[in-house]
């Protein structure tokens, strides 16, 4: 089994460094970064990843398509966290035995890119109870991690 996270357009590093210290947790071997992520090295905020960053694989695309067309023909199921009418609760997720995933988390201001959304496999969200419709980008890939462990 294999996963990988991929990060469309994530604004802040600290919550791209949280997702590199929760992919060591969750044991993803790779954090793909696409479009205007930040990239390592930063040791300004390296403290945040715990240095996470030196020891789980990385890279960077700028245009994400390619690789998620890539992964997809190596057997990837392409999981994308968002709202959307196609949408399943993220504890609905068919478990294959021993499937190959890549998480696809959004950019908090416009959410995943509609052409990833239209490639994915499955489309999750996380339930919310009050008025928000979405978590902390770390927070959420942190919950859909586990799901998928």
């Amino acid at each position: 089994m294999s996963k990988i996270i991929l990060l469309d357009s994530i604004r802040s590093m600290q919550n791209v460094w949280a997702i590199f210290r929760n992919a060591d947790w969750a044991w993803f071997e790779k954090v793909i970064l696409t479009w205007t992520t930040p990239t390592p090295p930063r040791n300004d905020i390296s403290k945040t990843a715990l240095w996470a960053e030196t020891f789980i694989d990385w890279e960077y695309y700028k245009n994400p398509f390619e690789i998620l067309e890539n992964l997809r023909e190596k057997g990837y199921i392409i999981i994308s966290v968002e709202l959307d009418e196609r949408s399943i609760d993220y504890t609905e997720l068919y478990k294959q035995k021993n499937p190959n995933v890549v998480l696809v988390m959004w950019n908090e201001v416009s959410g995943v890119n509609k052409t990833i959304l239209d490639i994915s496999d499955e489309i999750v969200i996380i339930p919310m109870r009050w008025q928000k419709e979405s978590l902390n980008v770390s927070v959420a890939a942190w919950i859909v991690m586990y799901s998928v462990n």
